[in-house]
């Protein structure tokens, strides 16, 4: 069986945990803390990040998530996630970039420097800066998502794909760090609440980081605001 290596607050292991949900194919989860630079993970994958996904009965060693994913879309044939039509697969692709990328550098990244990081590693408090401008840009974000979801069944296209799974777990880890003020999107608070209520997702509403608690509406499939 596949053993995937994460931390609760990882977005990328978040991803691949979703692929993985949606294409129900089974996994063990072991506990990684990349910022302990452990020699034996670091062997696995020398630049220290997770997710790291292994099988060890056939030696195979599968790292960085967009890798992962595309290894599972070319693998697995139920529940494919990066399909339609050439211009379709593009668009999918381009609004995984945009999340792992640009939502991941904006908002997720500062919060988990600033809200787990700091507390776990340096045991040092946030930036009160950095987070009023995390949470800015994360208003920012969720606009794109609404107008994104007007034109739109989800945000990449008709039917569910990669995008909204990239999208969820970014917004999610945001979420959990009391990142996001969702006063003022209720589209994209509709597309979320859905997610989360999905058999890929439930699990992950119950995981928590130690010494960080989420906001009480996190695990809250019907949550309001």
């Amino acid at each position: 069986m596949w053993q995937l290596y994460q931390f609760p607050l990882c977005p990328f292991s978040r991803k691949v945990r979703l692929l993985l949900g949606e294409k129900g194919v089974g996994y063990d989860l072991v506990r990684e803390s990349p910022w302990t630079r452990r020699d034996e993970f670091l062997d696995m994958n020398p630049a220290g990040q997770t997710p790291v996904m292994v099988e060890p009965n056939r030696s195979l060693v599968l790292i960085d998530s967009m890798a992962i994913c595309e290894y599972l879309e070319e693998t697995v044939d139920k529940a494919a996630m990066i399909n339609g039509t050439a211009t379709n697969r593009a668009e999918t692709r381009r609004l995984v970039a945009w999340f792992d990328t640009q939502f991941y550098r904006d908002i997720t990244a500062p919060l988990l420097q600033e809200r787990m990081e700091k507390r776990i590693v340096h045991r040092a408090a946030p930036d009160a800066k950095a987070l009023r401008e995390a949470m800015k840009a994360a208003v920012g974000h969720l606009d794109y998502t609404d107008f994104l979801l007007d034109h739109r069944t989800w945000l990449g296209g008709a039917t569910m794909g990669l995008a909204d799974l990239a999208a969820a777990a970014q917004i999610s880890v945001a979420d959990y760090l009391g990142g996001i003020d969702w006063k003022g999107h209720e589209q994209t608070a509709r597309w979320y609440r859905g997610f989360k209520s999905r058999p890929s997702f439930r699990p992950m509403l119950s995981e928590r980081m130690e010494g960080i608690a989420p906001p009480a509406h996190y695990d809250d499939v019907d949550f309001d605001f």
